[in-house]
């Protein structure tokens, strides 16, 4: 369990630091969302996934579904900011759980596709260091 001291300037400076990344995370995947949701087959979003006017077509239905799970990790982690101070435990499990999910997410993708390197470093970058921000504090 992560566990959040309260005392120490160092720990003070960790929390807002983890915080700050969960919450840029969170943004990151509301982005995703938008993208994989609303705007699948637009040309911009088809070349930053590099699918075709066909593909992207076929595969709507699956991105707006995808896009989606991204846009419930954002609002578990935005939840848990939003608690922070007053259910620390809570929020603090909140936060936890949607970054930890965001990185095992960015995991899984650059698993099963290392072509996939530069978006999972993209999705996984910030829940890595809230998670390492949530640990040092």
């Amino acid at each position: 369990m992560i566990a959040c001291r309260s005392g120490g300037a160092y720990s003070r400076r960790m929390r807002v630091f983890a915080l700050g990344a969960a919450g840029l995370a969170a943004l990151v995947h509301v982005y995703i969302f938008v993208l994989e949701s609303l705007r699948w087959e637009h040309p911009s979003t088809r070349a930053a996934f590099g699918t075709t006017a066909e593909t992207a077509a076929v595969t709507k239905p699956l991105a707006f579904n995808q896009g989606f799970y991204n846009l419930f990790l954002a609002v578990v982690t935005g939840a848990g900011l939003v608690l922070w101070g007053s259910h620390r435990a809570v929020a603090v499990g909140l936060v936890a759980a949607g970054v930890g999910s965001m990185l095992a997410a960015a995991l899984v993708l650059i698993l099963s596709d290392r072509r996939m390197a530069r978006a999972a470093a993209i999705q996984g970058t910030l829940p890595l260091l809230a998670i390492l921000g949530l640990l040092l504090s």
